[in-house]
């Protein structure tokens, strides 16, 4: 029984999610074309010379070598996040509402980013996807996570500024580095 209300409750803030995301996703810019240039990550290091993206799904966190690709594939009521290195690697998450099996939960996801990135030197960090659908405690503490009782937030409009703050922090990036977008659903590719 009290799992079955942990089930209804997230399915409504899961709706309302949707709702407030496609609100804003009508507004926003096309996503950018595919990219045929890449690198594939190869036991958790980067290797230049492939012409194949590295392919992030939900809950992952992956690199790819300086001159490379990420895809973020089928991105939703997600929001991914790529870092920007100075050498020019990325590295990326893709930071699912609703916990993968077997992947990192929104609130695990950027301390996974941060191990990761280690202390490499850090040229930007770039937060794109369904901003309207994120409520920036998801990154501190997963939809999943509340228990019987506890009200989920849920976003009643878009806060890029905390979100913005939320990954900052977790990342332990300045504030200023991070940017925001919010894009409609699809695929994302970032060079």
């Amino acid at each position: 029984m009290k799992r079955a209300k942990r089930v209804a409750a997230a399915a409504a803030v899961l709706v309302a999610v949707q709702v407030a995301a496609g609100a804003v996703a009508q507004a926003a810019p096309s996503p950018a074309p595919a990219v045929t240039a890449a690198v594939v990550a190869v036991g958790g290091k980067a290797e230049a010379g492939t012409t194949t993206p590295v392919r992030i799904t939900e809950g992952q966190v992956a690199e790819a070598a300086p001159g490379g690709t990420i895809l973020y594939p089928s991105v939703t009521s997600c929001l991914t996040v790529t870092v920007r290195l100075r050498d020019g690697g990325l590295v990326g998450a893709h930071a699912s509402l609703f916990q993968v099996p077997g992947e990192y939960r929104s609130d695990r996801i950027l301390s996974e980013l941060k191990r990761r990135t280690g202390g490499r030197p850090v040229r930007a960090v770039e937060v794109r996807g369904a901003v309207g659908a994120w409520d920036p405690s998801y990154f501190v503490k997963a939809i999943e996570s509340y228990g019987d009782g506890e009200a989920v937030p849920f976003p009643t409009s878009p806060d890029p500024g905390g979100i913005a703050e939320a990954v900052a922090k977790g990342l332990g990036q300045p504030r200023a580095r991070v940017t925001v977008e919010d894009v409609p659903d699809g695929d994302q590719t970032v060079r």
